[in-house]
């Protein structure tokens, strides 16, 4: 156990990076916690506020974040100074993102329907995270051999290939596939080759003439949509607590 921490944590630099992946994840579960409690009315939490202004927790997480940023850029990859420059950054990252759906609506929707898309979103990153702790590098220049990554024409077409792929994937409205594509490239490759999603740019585009492949498109979505919602949703909820029904009482209580 010894003999692999150090050869591919310590050695390879990765330490800073998984310190701050697991005060991010920890940060997380303890913030959805504590907001969970103070929904219930349970325990001593409460929400701060200074006279009618509510301070949200993104607010001391973007503090930390870029206090945690400049340090680890100033300290160095290594070094008691670049491990603590992470666990900041990662408690920040953890705060804000907490929050992703509150900065994309500017409004609170935390315990909303829309509220749902911080949980989306920090589970996507840390699975990234995680993927570039292993020793995934973006656009696949991990698959690259040591004689091929001395040829710049090989790096740079392997990149701008996988870049590609990425980007039809996106288009084709597969956003998390394009994402985990961009780790690891079969992932996009798939999301390429496969039909749009009906309401993407590439379907408006490419299937306009063609209603047999709009058709398709339309219900293999409808079987996705059925299949997965509801696991989705479920587990949404389990990590990060269910939206209220009524919006206006989510408001209420945050």
């Amino acid at each position: 156990m010894g003999d692999w921490w150090q050869r591919n944590i310590v050695e390879p630099g990765k330490l800073p990076l998984l310190l701050a992946l697991a005060a991010f994840v920890i940060t997380f579960m303890v913030t959805r916690i504590i907001t969970r409690l103070i929904r219930a009315g349970k325990g001593p939490f409460r929400n701060i506020e200074t006279g009618s202004v509510h301070i949200h927790h993104v607010v001391p997480g973007i503090v930390l974040t870029v206090i945690g940023g400049f340090c680890a850029v100033a300290g160095g990859q290594r070094g008691f100074g670049s491990a603590l420059a992470a666990v900041i950054f990662g408690v920040g990252a953890g705060l804000v993102m907490d929050e992703f759906a509150l900065i994309l609506h500017l409004d609170d929707v935390y315990w909303t329907e829309a509220g749902r898309k911080s949980v989306e979103v920090v589970v996507l990153t840390a699975a990234l995270v995680g993927l570039l702790l292993l020793g995934f590098a973006p656009f696949g220049v991990n698959d690259l051999d040591d004689q091929e990554m001395q040829n710049r024409g090989s790096v740079l077409s392997t990149i701008a290939g996988n870049f590609l792929l990425a980007l039809v994937a996106l288009a084709k409205g597969k956003a998390r596939i394009a994402l985990f594509g961009v780790i690891v490239p079969f992932i996009a490759l798939f999301g390429a080759i496969r039909l749009a999603r009906p309401d993407s740019p590439w379907a408006k585009r490419f299937y306009k003439r063609r209603p047999r492949a709009r058709a398709k498109a339309q219900l293999r979505a409808y079987h996705h949509d059925r299949r997965w919602a509801g696991p989705s949703r479920k587990l949404q909820d389990w990590i990060g607590g269910a939206p209220d029904a009524d919006p206006a009482r989510a408001l209420e209580r945050r």
